[in-house]
């Protein structure tokens, strides 16, 4: 009869054509079936006497990481999640902090010319998130998790970038100084095109909402004027029309004052950087007139952080390395969708 026997999985047997199974507490197949509980059937095992139940452990797994899935990308709090589940909050965590600790990687897949657009993004913990992002596919390439935008670390980045068979194309970022220079060290031939959206937000912010001066009112419509640009011909009228402001109002924005311990400080400063921060950036200002599949601004990338940092706020009180890895998690859930949109 022995030789008939033949096991098949640590919880059956097979004999002839009756399946036995095995008590999993003492290993005996003196089981009987008795009732069921949750929808599953219930075993009884007569030689210990324990009752119990046969569970799948791929499904259970399964749900356990669409629950995680839930709480990284969807609005649902941890709470709510053990609600939908029937498992208790302490069993959740255990659980997500499993998965957070085993943070995946991804593959890129090798592209001719990309048009990155490169940005930081700081949390409260002091964490700062450098993304580095494909403009053309709307998908993450690389970031970088870290405490400061390095110029050596931007170069490193770029670098394993160029060594995975990509080449910069263009890149499009604030006026970081960091990122402009190791942009021009690690793809000198990439074109560099400045955010018009930050050129504008930042002379704004010098200028402020409501200027007194008849300087700042024309500078201030000037600057607005730049998220109109769209042809050479705007740009043209635009660069001429900035000159002619300057022309008249030079000596305004170099007038000094001393402050009382006798140091001079220019009179109108707010006015005059406002000014010199966009005179500045003219020559990578326009560089997506000529090259339409360069995008002028990094609002997708500002939008991808402010999102993030929204599921952030509901997950309040993960320790600094769970935060780490929930970014980590966040930045490849999202890749995933991207790749079954374009499928």
């Amino acid at each position: 009869m022995s030789s008939l026997m033949k096991r098949v999985s640590s919880n059956y047997f097979f004999m002839g054509k009756i399946r036995r199974s095995r008590c999993p507490h003492c290993d005996s197949i003196n089981v009987i079936s008795w009732g069921e509980q949750s929808g599953h059937q219930r075993y009884k095992c007569k030689s210990c006497n324990r009752v119990f139940t046969f569970r799948r452990k791929d499904v259970s797994e399964k749900n356990r990481f669409v629950w995680f899935e839930w709480w990284i990308l969807g609005k649902q709090t941890i709470d709510q999640i053990s609600s939908m589940s029937g498992h208790s909050v302490r069993q959740l965590k255990r659980w997500f902090y499993k998965y957070l600790e085993n943070a995946p990687t991804w593959s890129i897949k090798r592209r001719e010319s990309v048009n990155l657009l490169i940005d930081g993004t700081w949390f409260p913990n002091k964490l700062c998130l450098v993304v580095y992002r494909d403009n053309n596919i709307k998908a993450t390439l690389f970031y970088r998790l870290t405490d400061k935008e390095r110029e050596w670390e931007i170069i490193q980045d770029l670098e394993t970038l160029k060594s995975m068979g990509i080449r910069v194309a263009s890149v499009t970022s604030d006026g970081e100084v960091n990122i402009i220079r190791a942009v021009k060290y690690a793809c000198p031939h990439a074109i560099r095109q400045r955010c018009l959206a930050h050129i504008e937000r930042e002379c704004l912010a010098w200028i402020t909402q409501h200027p007194k001066s008849s300087a700042g009112i024309m500078l201030r419509r000037l600057i607005c004027q730049i998220s109109h640009i769209k042809t050479h011909n705007d740009a043209r009228w635009w660069v001429k029309e900035l000159n002619k402001w300057y022309d008249e109002y030079e000596e305004f924005i170099k007038e000094r004052t001393i402050s009382p311990n006798g140091e001079k400080a220019y009179t109108h400063d707010n006015i005059r950087k406002a000014y010199l921060h966009a005179y500045r950036a003219i020559p990578d200002m326009f560089k997506f007139i000529d090259h339409p599949d360069i995008p002028k601004t990094t609002n997708a990338l500002e939008s991808f952080f402010g999102h993030l940092k929204d599921h952030m706020r509901l997950h309040r009180g993960l320790s600094f390395e769970h935060h780490r890895d929930f970014v980590k998690w966040y930045l490849y859930f999202r890749n995933e969708e991207q790749k079954k949109s374009v499928k």
